[in-house]
């Protein structure tokens, strides 16, 4: 059984979510391409503090409505008697009850949720001793990589196309990552 730590925010949730909310908000009509840096103020020319008063506003809305990506309920639901699916997320803790709601409304399995309120998830994953993540931050993915020695899964995006080393592995979707994972187990166990 393999422990699988698992970001929320464009690892299971659909990449495109906030783009809808930031163009209106902000009065532009960006394409989900034209996200090519994972740091929103860059992309959208607005400040720190303005984003933050976005997120503030915005957050708990977007998450209470966020879609799946493509195919993740699909694999999670078959690796739920499989492996340990512990979600571990940059969101902050006071998110907890919309996020356990969504959970629970999207009929998600999970064995733990950790909202560690920061995009710093080393200690988390070594807590949990995750054998596999998956990721979307590209700065994250390489971290977790080098610092633990694991193989990251790093759902490919428009914002996450810096190089990567040789234990990040990109997919396109939940069933190639499946396809990977499963490779990858029949080798190791």
């Amino acid at each position: 059984m393999l422990r699988l730590g698992i970001d929320i925010d464009g690892t299971v949730t659909d990449p495109k979510t906030f783009l809808p909310f930031l163009n209106q908000s902000f009065k532009k009509s960006l394409t989900y391409q034209d996200l090519t840096q994972y740091d929103l103020t860059k992309v959208y020319n607005i400040t720190e503090d303005d984003f933050w008063k976005w997120m503030d506003e915005f957050e708990p809305i977007i998450y209470k409505e966020a879609p799946l990506a493509l195919y993740a309920k699909e694999v999670l639901d078959e690796w739920k008697d499989k492996h340990e699916i512990k979600f571990i997320s940059a969101r902050r803790k006071h998110l907890m009850e919309i996020t356990n709601q969504w959970f629970k409304d999207k009929d998600l399995f999970y064995h733990h949720i950790e909202l560690i309120g920061s995009h710093d998830k080393l200690a988390a994953v070594k807590e949990h001793n995750i054998s596999i993540f998956f990721e979307d931050k590209h700065d994250n993915a390489c971290m977790i990589n080098e610092e633990h020695g694991i193989p990251v899964i790093l759902f490919n995006t428009p914002y996450n196309q810096d190089p990567i080393p040789k234990g990040v592995i990109r997919v396109n979707d939940w069933r190639e990552a499946k396809k990977w994972v499963n490779d990858w187990s029949v080798v190791k166990i």
